[in-house]
């Protein structure tokens, strides 16, 4: 069996709803069924087989081919096997995915990783506003998993978070893990102002000290603490640089809250930054 490969023929004209397209509504369908599945664009359905050029028919590993950010819902619910994303993807991405292996080789739109469950999705570009996120107007973001990014996050990544880890190697915007309750955000680039705005619970990791800081946060001092190190290792089967700076952020600069709310929260700074 060899891998399925969906080409992309041209660039679309509208935004694609790809959620049908993953690894458990399609393993055991022929390249044939695969074609004639319909997805919705705008107003109107179209066949896959009328987007996609099909290869392959091992649907547990599926390549993406020529993909640009017309094409939302990648990876969308799903629990099983690997998607592999050969260029640009839209909003969405990985939306409530209970598993699996996501890798987009560009960057994505908006709501990257909501409400996801569990599983791996790695970016390789940057990565737009709400990722690791909520819906809008549910109160249960990011569960599990982990998502890496190699490139830079827009505003409230992490927004309503509940479990899991975002490692982000780049920068972020503003109100990074805003009203989380539980999880760990950690961050190697610069953050943007009022990083844990109404946070409850979680920690903040960063090696770069934030943009500004909300008052309702109370400075706890610098600390050595011990669990760091052990969180990091646990990135270790990961291709991050997270997994080799146990030492570089073990001495930390603690600030607990935020106080408006629970305040159970916490915002750590590598010591010296």
């Amino acid at each position: 069996m060899t891998m399925l490969i969906l080409t992309l023929r041209s660039e679309p004209q509208q935004r694609i709803d790809v959620a049908p397209l993953t690894p458990d509504g399609l393993l055991d369908k022929s390249a044939g069924e695969i074609g004639d599945i319909l997805l919705q664009t705008g107003n109107r359905q179209v066949r896959t087989g009328e987007l996609f050029d099909i290869e392959g028919n091992d649907a547990s590993h599926m390549v993406l081919r020529g993909a640009t950010g017309k094409l939302d819902f990648i990876g969308r619910g799903m629990a099983q096997g690997m998607i592999d994303v050969e260029g640009d993807a839209g909003s969405y991405l990985g939306m409530q995915m209970k598993g699996g292996h996501l890798v987009v080789r560009g960057s994505i739109g908006a709501y990257g990783a909501c409400e996801l469950k569990n599983g791996t999705v790695i970016i390789q570009g940057n990565a737009g506003d709400f990722l690791g996120a909520s819906l809008p107007g549910n109160k249960k973001g990011m569960a599990g998993g982990t998502v890496i990014v190699r490139g830079n996050v827009g505003d409230r990544a992490g927004d309503h978070m509940r479990r899991g880890a975002l490692l982000i190697e780049g920068n972020t915007g503003a109100y990074l893990g805003s009203r989380m309750t539980a999880g760990t955000i950690a961050v190697l680039g610069k953050t943007g102002r009022y990083p844990g705005y109404a946070m409850g619970r979680g920690t903040l990791l960063l090696a770069q000290a934030p943009a500004e800081i909300l008052p309702t946060f109370n400075d706890c001092g610098t600390h050595t603490l011990g669990f760091i190190p052990l969180l990091l290792k646990g990135f270790g089967g990961l291709d991050t640089p997270f997994s080799n700076m146990s030492e570089s952020l073990r001495r930390v600069r603690r600030y607990a809250g935020d106080m408006s709310g629970l305040g159970k929260g916490e915002i750590l700074v590598a010591a010296g930054t």
